[in-house]
């Protein structure tokens, strides 16, 4: 039964994983912008143009569809092209790999920036992460997201529980599971519950960790804990030099002013 389920989840990934027809970036990225700012530790969240990314975005009422972890470049490997591997992600129908910077060069993405976590911590989550190089996507969990495919209405409270139904599998893993975890294990909150202790004494407030199942992608958005980060403010933005349709004299803008790019180039 389990041989079935896979090979029927392997079908429908493949589906899934297919672009669809008609979108556009409405906020186009640049690789080297991304690459001016970006540290170790960083979430990169993608929109993404899949039918299983416009499935993720209905789920969660959220423009991103997909989470990356920037870890800065692997040792020595390099993609196909030689570009360095500096993200790693779990992919649909591929598992947890590592990619290029690039393969997001053009898409709308998000960097969302841990804030206060030590060095020691950071190079935990970046560990953590790249040692899971290899485990396989949650096929159970994509099972689960394709009765989203049928006409039918979903209550919004049921939403984010059907996201969490996936195998279990210790070597199984989606997206938002896999950076979720890499933070849980330095003891780093994304959403954690708070409650409060029913004492004169002291009404604390406890943290209590959610399962890392429970998160999508836009959780590290909202975090209160991750600070956005956007290349174009970051590395300087003067809205003068905007080039406007109606000044054709202006300036034209660029994302990274000329002395970070050449810094970032050498």
């Amino acid at each position: 039964m389990g041989l079935v389920a896979n090979s029927i989840g392997h079908l429908i990934a493949r589906y899934l994983g297919k672009p669809e027809t008609g979108y556009h970036e409405f906020v186009p990225g640049r690789a080297d912008a991304l690459a001016a700012v970006l540290r170790p530790g960083d979430v990169v969240l993608i929109e993404g143009n899949s039918h299983i990314a416009g499935i993720i975005k209905y789920l969660t009422q959220s423009t991103w569809s997909h989470a990356a972890l920037y870890v800065g470049p692997i040792g020595d490997r390099v993609s196909a092209s030689g570009e360095p591997l500096t993200l790693v992600e779990a992919e649909l129908g591929k598992g947890v790999v590592a990619v290029p910077l690039s393969k997001y060069g053009n898409a709308h993405t998000r960097i969302c920036r841990p804030i206060g976590l030590s060095d020691d911590d950071r190079a935990s989550v970046v560990n953590y992460a790249c040692e899971r190089i290899g485990f396989d996507y949650d096929v159970k969990n994509i099972l689960d997201l394709a009765r989203y495919l049928l006409p039918m209405p979903v209550p919004r409270r049921f939403r984010r529980h059907m996201l969490a139904m996936g195998s279990g599998h210790p070597t199984r893993i989606i997206c938002s599971a896999l950076i979720a975890e890499a933070f849980q294990n330095v003891r780093y909150p994304i959403l954690p519950k708070a409650t409060r202790a029913e004492s004169a004494a002291e009404r604390a407030e406890i943290m209590e960790i959610r399962h890392s199942s429970l998160y999508a992608p836009r959780d590290f958005d909202i975090s209160p804990y991750f600070q956005v980060v956007k290349p174009t403010i970051e590395r300087g933005f003067n809205y003068k030099s905007v080039a406007w349709a109606d000044l054709p004299d202006a300036e034209p803008v660029t994302l990274v002013p000329e002395d970070m790019a050449e810094k970032t180039a050498a």
